[in-house]
């Protein structure tokens, strides 16, 4: 007797980016297609080379967390509770009405607290040790996400936040898709945020020169794929999904924007900072989210590149996706859209998840921005212009990382 297979679906996203707040908000900031990159206002980032940031200027905490609580929480957890209320109120689901020890809660953060342990840490050099807040322990880890989460609403199953880079949100997504398929859990709740936007934290990545210096015209800063790209621009925000069985999800009426159908994760075992030059090892990693999906390499009808418009790393990925869909890479469209939202850091994989949702809901993919010419080895059909109206049933979403992390997710539309 055959076994229906459990599928997880996506049924609430709750994006909190420099393009837009929540789905409308997101959705809205890419047809507008203009790169919201402007000079940081958070810090004084006289000191370094760089200049420019994907800031959250419209996020106000107050608007998702009661007021009282907000000054308690630093600016990382206010991204991840602000983004999951955002995704359980878009899937309209009751968090009282599920089983908590069945619902799980995945998250990913490359920082976590980072930008809280500096002010603290500046209190203790300046000698005003006394006024070091007491919890910072219990802010500072990543953990603080899916933990704060589970405290919020109660949810008692598997909960874990990892910390794998760049790659880290895509990974919760996966393992989140894992747990639901395996029977483990019927609901996740599941994404990453990042509030990296901090001295010495963006001081780090100004220090080893990966970030652009385009600083005189930031909006043209992010330029994946293109000849004149010189670096990434770091963003911060959150998003967050609420994953659901798929015959639950049906059975209430939900709304299903895709079907996580395949997750892929390795390591290049090669650099911390740079990944493999030949791609093979990010290549092998979407074959396997594609082979786990079940489908064939003529399936895919778009990939979401990471394209962090690195020197490195964009010619590196347009290797790695032409070994992974050989003669088939040529006909498939590729954008990549960290100029709308900067390179978010661990939370950029389910920020890209979230246009794909968007990409397959809509059948538009948004154009990748200050794309003018390709740089040598970027030989794809990237998506520029005004966009590209596409009928689409099945997407690559790649989020590459430090330490060689590959995460791959297939993303299609609901069955």
């Amino acid at each position: 007797m055959s076994v229906e297979r459990r599928t997880a679906v996506i049924t609430g996203i709750g994006p909190i980016t420099a393009a837009g707040i929540g789905v409308g908000g997101l959705g809205t900031g890419l047809r507008d297609m203009r790169s919201p990159v402007g000079p940081v206002t958070l810090f004084d980032s006289a000191p370094f080379r760089s200049h420019m940031a994907a800031e959250v200027n419209l996020f106000n905490a107050a608007d998702f967390i009661a007021s009282k609580r907000t000054s308690r929480l630093d600016r990382f957890v206010q991204f991840s509770l602000s983004s999951t209320k955002l995704a359980i109120e878009d899937a309209d689901l009751d968090p009282s009405s599920v089983d908590p020890a069945r619902t799980a809660v995945q998250m990913g953060s490359a920082m976590g607290g980072i930008a809280h342990a500096e002010v603290q840490l500046r209190k203790f050099v300046e000698g005003t040790g006394r006024g070091i807040d007491p919890r910072l322990a219990t802010t500072t880890f990543a953990g603080a996400a899916s933990c704060h989460i589970a405290i919020e609403y109660g949810f008692t199953g598997p909960n874990t936040t990892n910390a794998m880079s760049c790659a880290a949100s895509t990974i919760a997504i996966g393992e989140a898709a894992r747990l639901i398929r395996d029977g483990i859990a019927d609901i996740a709740i599941a994404g990453g945020a990042d509030a990296p936007l901090a001295p010495v934290c963006y001081g780090a990545f100004a220090s080893i020169r990966a970030m652009s210096t385009r600083n005189e015209a930031p909006t043209e800063s992010c330029r994946p794929f293109d000849k004149d790209r010189d670096g990434f621009v770091m963003g911060e925000g959150a998003c967050t999904f609420v994953l659901e069985e798929a015959s639950q999800a049906r059975a209430r009426g939900a709304n299903i924007y895709a079907e996580v159908r395949g997750f892929g994760t390795n390591n290049d075992a090669y650099h911390m900072a740079a990944p493999h030059p030949d791609g093979s090892h990010a290549a092998r990693c979407m074959q396997a989210a594609i082979e786990a999906a079940g489908l064939a390499i003529t399936d895919v009808d778009h990939v979401n590149a990471h394209a962090s418009s690195t020197v490195l790393n964009d010619s590196t990925e347009t290797k790695a996706i032409r070994k992974a869909l050989g003669s088939h890479a040529d006909r498939v469209p590729v954008t990549g859209t960290k100029p709308y939202h900067g390179h978010a850091l661990g939370a950029s994989g389910a920020m890209e998840a979230a246009i794909c949702c968007l990409s397959l809901r809509d059948g538009w993919i948004p154009p990748t921005l200050n794309h003018e010419a390709p740089g040598e080895g970027c030989d794809l059909d990237y998506v520029t212009g005004e966009g590209r109206s596409k009928e689409l049933r099945a997407i690559v979403t790649n989020s590459f990382g430090f330490g060689g992390i590959n995460a791959v997710l297939v993303l299609t539309s609901p069955s």
